[in-house]
């Protein structure tokens, strides 16, 4: 099976990447590919704007008149503009793949609404498959170390980025308090200023940095008594996350293909071993 592929936000850095990746999957096939109306880049070749050679795939700028053309929408965007293209991709019957960070939780209570009516899609602040084993690593350490410990998030990213705390920042303090018992509407602390006092026991402390050109840093910080263990993911490149995501899109495709609906984390995805990369 060869599934039909769209990206939406094909002419930024990580859509690119994304086409990219895709344009090297024999089982996938780049079919649309979306933008914004004023881009520079509408009706462009998208495989010539990521610079791996004509894709016969013209950026739009329309998701109407995309629909006929794709089963599974990759989007990596904006949290509102992954929001506004959900309604209709549901109602056409169109699996997707969301990497947009920045939902609130009325945004992803509509796009869990919108998995249980009836259709596969994947949601993660994070795709690469590096992450997604310190999320496991931080449950572990967590569950080890209890309540002996003082927990700090640190999470670099590039100037350009507009949400704060990272999305995967934000995944960890929730697999944090999840395993340690904890209510992260309340024990969390996001930066620190003035005469705050002693560190309260309990709190999980979120740090953001933003500057140059990095991809995404992430440290978890255990600090006790006489010893402190960091857990740390440097992405040093896009390419990991689109890796991730084209094992996301075959996950969905499947799914769509087999009339499964609901909502997924990339748990599921790396769980099923047919998301692998195909060789040619």
């Amino acid at each position: 099976m060869t599934a039909r592929i769209a990206v939406a936000g094909a002419a930024g850095r990580m859509g690119r990447m994304l086409v990219a990746a895709l344009r090297a999957a024999p089982d996938l096939r780049l079919t649309a590919a979306l933008e914004h109306a004023r881009s520079p880049h509408i009706r462009a070749d998208a495989g010539e704007v990521a610079g791996v050679g004509r894709a016969k795939v013209r950026i739009g700028a329309s998701l109407e008149a995309a629909l006929p053309r794709f089963d599974v929408l990759v989007d990596f965007s904006h949290a509102a503009a992954v929001l506004y293209r959900l309604p209709a991709c549901i109602e056409a019957g169109k699996g997707i793949v969301i990497g947009a960070t920045g939902f609130d939780a009325r945004g992803r209570a509509a796009i869990a609404a919108a998995a249980a009516e009836g259709a596969p899609i994947v949601l993660s602040p994070n795709m690469s498959v590096g992450v997604n084993v310190v999320f496991g690593l931080v449950a572990a350490a967590a569950q080890a170390l209890g309540e002996d410990v003082d927990i700090e998030v640190l999470e670099t990213h590039h100037r350009d980025k507009s949400d704060a705390p990272s999305g995967t920042a934000l995944r960890i303090g929730e697999i944090l308090a999840t395993t340690l018992g904890r209510d992260l509407a309340t024990d969390a602390v996001y930066g620190r200023e003035g005469f705050v006092g002693p560190r309260k026991r309990g709190a999980i402390g979120f740090h953001s940095q933003r500057a140059g050109d990095v991809v995404g840093e992430h440290t978890v910080t255990f600090a006790g008594a006489g010893e402190r263990i960091e857990i740390t993911h440097r992405a040093s490149s896009r390419e990991n996350f689109a890796a991730g995501a084209v094992r996301a899109a075959r996950f969905v495709a499947r799914r769509l293909a087999a009339g499964d609906i609901g909502l997924f984390g990339m748990e599921d995805v790396l769980a099923d071993p047919d998301t692998k990369a195909k060789r040619g």
